[in-house]
């Protein structure tokens, strides 16, 4: 799966952090960092993280391409 997050909306909020630290985690300077791709086994926990961000800067697409 694809990881997209519109780092101009996005403002640090970290609930994705909380729901897939596996993929989403924050810098030194308190900046989202992330992972563009995941594997099939955290579909979920992706889209909770996406579901989670109260800016919806997190887009996901379930295809690689």
């Amino acid at each position: 799966m694809r990881i997209h997050v519109d780092m101009t909306l996005c403002e640090s909020h970290g609930q994705c952090v909380f729901a897939a630290p596996e993929v989403f985690s924050f810098d030194d300077d308190d900046r989202l960092v992330h992972a563009d791709t995941a594997p099939p086994e955290l579909l979920d926990r992706v889209k909770a993280a996406a579901a989670s961000c109260p800016v919806r800067a997190i887009t996901i697409s379930e295809h690689p391409s």
